[in-house]
Parts: C-alpha cells; structure tokens; sequence
C-alpha cells in the first residue's frame, strides 16, 4: 500500500486527539486527508494545530460533522463513548474508522452495523496488527498449509504499562489478539473460559487469561498484564507440520520465525525432532499506516475493509462471553457465531 489522499478529495475528520489519536492525526495528515480535529481538550487541540496548520479545530463534533470536505471520521476516544460518535457519524452520512471495541454492547454493535449497511457507508474497526506485515505473511501461510492442521495458538500481551481506570485489562489490550485468532481460526469459538484478578482497583482486572475451545479441535489462549516485569507482544502458532512465532518486540528481521520441528514416533512414543528457526522475510511497513490507508481505499472503492462492522462484531460477542466468564469467577460460557 502507498499514494495518499488527493488534497482536492473530500477527507478525514478525527475526533479525540489523546494519546492514541494523536497517531491517527499524524498518519491522516501525511497522507495528505486530514481535514478536521474534533477535540474537548484545548492542549490537544494546540498540539494539532502545531504539527498540521490549516486544519480545522473543533470541541464539537457537530461543527465537524457539518463541513462538506470531511467524508470519513475516525473515532479515537474512550471506549464507553464509541457508539454514540460512531453512530453520530453514520447518521450524519460519513464514513467511520472506529478504534477497538467498536462498542462495549452487542446490541449497540449490531446497530452500527446494519445503519452501515442501510446507508451505504463504510464502517471499519481498528484492529490494527491486521495490517502488520508479519501478521499478514503468517495468515497467508496458514491459509495455505505451510503449518498443517492448527491445532493451537496463544497469545501474550503483557507490561508494565498504561494502567486504565475506566476499563478492565480484557478489554484494553485482548481485543487484538482475538482477532488475530479468529482470524487464524476462520470460526469462532464454541466456548471459553475466563479467569483474572484484581489488586489495583477494585472489581478492574488487571491480568486475565482466557481460553478458547473451537469445534474444529483448535484449542486458543490469550494471557493479558499490565501488571508486568517486561513488555511481550507474543502470538504462537502451533500446526501439526510446523510452528511460528509472531514476536512484536523483536528486530523487524525476527519478528516473524518458522519452527520446523517434528514429532516422530518411536516404538509407539512420540519423540520431538528439533529444528533450527527460519526467518521469513517480511517487508517493513508501519501498521497503522497501512490501516489508513486500507480505509481510505475503502471509502474511495465502496470494498468491504479486512476489519469491518462485521468483523468488529465477532470480537466484541467474544469479549462479552469472556467478561461473564471472568464475572462468574471462570465459568465456562458457550457461545458461536455472532447473532
């Protein structure tokens, strides 16, 4: 992916400035589709107006909304107030990039999507390791067999980092990794399990793990910790031909390795037959570049994005079984495709 947005095309309007969408103000803006910045915090507004003269400034979205060259928002401020922004936005006839959870409510989810629908528009998630090269390439060799039967896959998103005191860590740092892993899957889960605890502030997880049960035999883990000695961004895949390891915190050249060991049977006894890691060439690209970008092509082409309402949905019926199970102290909670 490459180009930008033509300066003479209707763009973008972002809505919330903050620590996350300061990155989409940077991204949109060199892309040359920045339009609008919509944002109740005046030093996030100055920030804006610094690093892109010209656009226009806002703290309320109804001016935004209201200017005939913003096509598409996107959406980047707490998770609680998603759905009424995105809503706001189908509503007024834009397009919407809305950061992960696309709601914290199924039925609000739901309605997002079918007003996408019912309008014409486009409605996408930020699910951003979607557009991560690596995690692009180990789809593709799943998809074609490289690894076999996928028999397992877990995921580790740990550190000693931002700790959020509006929402628990499931829903702050899981979302990606189950859409990675549903996507990896190709279904969802018939069922799973969550378990956590919390010692920072009452009734708000700050380390979870859940797990997954798939129809196929597909067994999936997700381990999240903001209460951790170091950062890991760790997603393993283990197929019965092969295994790989997509590895965020390393060197772009190692972020992506095949493992292809063995199992051989001796007299009746499996015996693990050990081998040297491949790396796989990857090209570099910046994700969140990449997701812009794939949303842009979407609002100009009228294509379904990679991460849509749809997709967005599925993940969030995930979530909402996990947050249950993690209520009911670990009971499991049957669930399928999202209603």
């Amino acid at each position: 992916m490459s180009g930008s947005w033509p300066q003479s095309s209707p763009g973008v309007g972002v809505v919330g400035a903050g620590q996350w969408g300061r990155n989409l103000v940077r991204v949109f803006h060199g892309l040359g589709a920045l339009r609008a910045v919509c944002s109740r915090d005046a030093a996030h507004l100055e920030r804006a107006r610094e690093a892109c003269p010209g656009v226009f400034l806002c703290a309320n979205m109804d001016d935004l909304l209201a200017r005939p060259d913003v096509r598409a928002v996107a959406v980047a401020t707490p998770s609680e107030t998603h759905y009424a922004l995105a809503r706001q936005a189908l509503l007024a006839g834009k397009h919407a990039l809305v950061e992960k959870p696309l709601t914290l409510r199924e039925e609000d989810a739901r309605e997002l999507v079918a007003l996408a629908r019912e309008r014409g528009l486009t409605l996408m998630v930020g699910h951003l390791l979607h557009y991560h090269p690596a995690f692009e390439r180990l789809k593709a060799l799943c998809a074609a067999g490289e690894l076999g039967r996928i028999d397992y896959i877990y995921s580790h998103r740990l550190n000693l980092g931002r700790i959020r005191r509006e929402e628990n860590i499931l829903w702050s740092f899981a979302p990606h990794d189950i859409s990675m892993i549903l996507a990896l899957a190709g279904a969802m889960p018939q069922s799973l399990l969550a378990t956590g605890g919390s010692w920072l502030q009452s009734a708000i997880a700050d380390v979870t793990v859940t797990q997954m049960d798939f129809a196929s035999g597909l067994k999936g883990h997700i381990f999240v910790s903001w209460l951790h000695p170091y950062k890991e961004q760790r997603l393993v895949v283990v197929g019965q031909g092969g295994m790989a390891v997509f590895d965020d915190g390393q060197p772009w050249e190692d972020k992506l390795l095949l493992y292809p060991h063995e199992i051989r049977w001796d007299s009746g006894a499996p015996v693990p037959v050990k081998a040297e890691a491949v790396r796989v060439d990857v090209a570099p690209g910046e994700p969140l570049l990449r997701e812009c970008e794939h949303f842009l092509e979407c609002v100009a082409t009228g294509a379904r994005p990679r991460t849509d309402g749809k997709e967005g949905l599925r993940v969030l019926t995930v979530l909402g079984a996990c947050q249950r199970s993690l209520n009911a102290a670990g009971v499991r909670e049957a669930i399928g495709e999202a209603r």
